[in-house]
């Protein structure tokens, strides 16, 4: 008997993944056909995929529940200010400052590890909060003030924001399918494994502490290139808002309405997430407290999100990543 073999992937998946190339097709094309206000809020839209896969990927598939990501978002838009500042070309830079975010990640994973749970939650905002008060020491921010990405404006804005876009674009596809390669490999049924039970995991020889600091590094590099990108597409550098609790906030809420634990579940998330920024936006603090309302009937009705109600209904989870196995003779 030969080992276990992974199963073909279904035809709904084949079919799925024919139309997510053609929608991406469209996606490449469309900067020379759609109008600056609808390139600008699909460069928002991207960068909302990349933090609902990344944080999906560090607390639906590692157990590495994190309320403190807003760190990386800052520290990769703060690494691009610093190094621009210093002489830098801004896009290429976009790329470098979240590598050296992942030198950050790597250094604050040998202690932020060793916590469990809720410890590791409560951490993770305790240093966003530690390092947004170090960034606004710096002269260049001026405290809340904040500073500009003034390098910037020597692109033509068509130019500027055609090159943000399709920068996104590729950050997004290359996010989302290095996510499903990588938990396609051993390390993903590791990660499952540590999130189930630690302990249980450990004692089967998992290294729990190795997978951990992987997929923690993964995350927090992946939350740094969307916190330059949307930087680069802002301009305006302020720690209160690149630092702010508000962007765990939503990626909580987008992973939880798509589906925690799911591949397409926080692609779905992230797409309800913009629908309703773009319809209620402008109710201002009575859209915040909606999203918490719509939030709060999911952890209780639909507590498996999207995906969930899609699976009651006796359908295949989308591009799962469940292996299903058999041995053949």
């Amino acid at each position: 008997m030969t080992p276990a073999q992974t199963l073909p992937m279904a035809a709904s998946d084949r079919r799925l993944l024919v139309l997510v190339g053609i929608v991406l097709l469209a996606l490449v094309t469309l900067p020379w056909l759609g109008s600056a206000l609808i390139v600008d809020k699909l460069i928002y839209l991207f960068i909302l995929v990349m933090f609902a896969v990344m944080w999906n990927l560090l607390a639906g598939y590692a157990g590495l529940v994190s309320v403190g990501q807003q760190a990386f978002i800052g520290l990769g838009g703060y690494a691009l200010v610093r190094l621009v500042e210093a002489g830098l070309p801004p896009f290429p830079t976009i790329f470098l400052a979240a590598a050296l975010t992942g030198v950050v990640a790597w250094a604050l994973s040998w202690f932020m590890l060793r916590m469990k749970a809720g410890e590791f939650a409560v951490a993770t905002w305790v240093i966003a909060e530690t390092i947004r008060s170090i960034v606004m020491f710096d002269p260049i921010v001026q405290g809340e003030t904040g500073t500009s990405l003034l390098a910037l404006n020597a692109y033509d804005p068509d130019l500027r924001r055609m090159v943000l876009y399709l920068l996104s674009l590729g950050s997004m596809v290359v996010m989302v399918g290095g996510t499903w390669v990588l938990l396609q490999r051993r390390i993903g049924a590791e990660s499952q494994a540590i999130r189930d039970d630690e302990d249980a995991a450990a004692s089967i020889g998992i290294s729990t502490f190795q997978v951990k600091q992987r997929i923690y590094i993964i995350a927090s590099v992946g939350c740094a290139l969307a916190g330059a990108l949307w930087l680069a597409s802002a301009i305006t550098f302020q720690p209160r808002t690149s630092f702010g609790v508000q962007w765990s906030v939503f990626m909580l809420f987008m992973v939880l309405v798509g589906g925690i634990g799911t591949f397409i579940g926080p692609i779905l998330g992230a797409l309800l997430f913009f629908a309703l920024q773009e319809i209620f936006g402008d109710f201002g603090a009575w859209y915040l407290a909606g999203i918490g309302i719509v939030a709060i009937l999911f952890a209780l009705y639909l507590p498996r999100g999207l995906v969930g109600l899609w699976l009651d209904r006796g359908r295949d989870e989308p591009l799962s990543l469940r292996k299903r196995l058999r041995l053949r003779e």
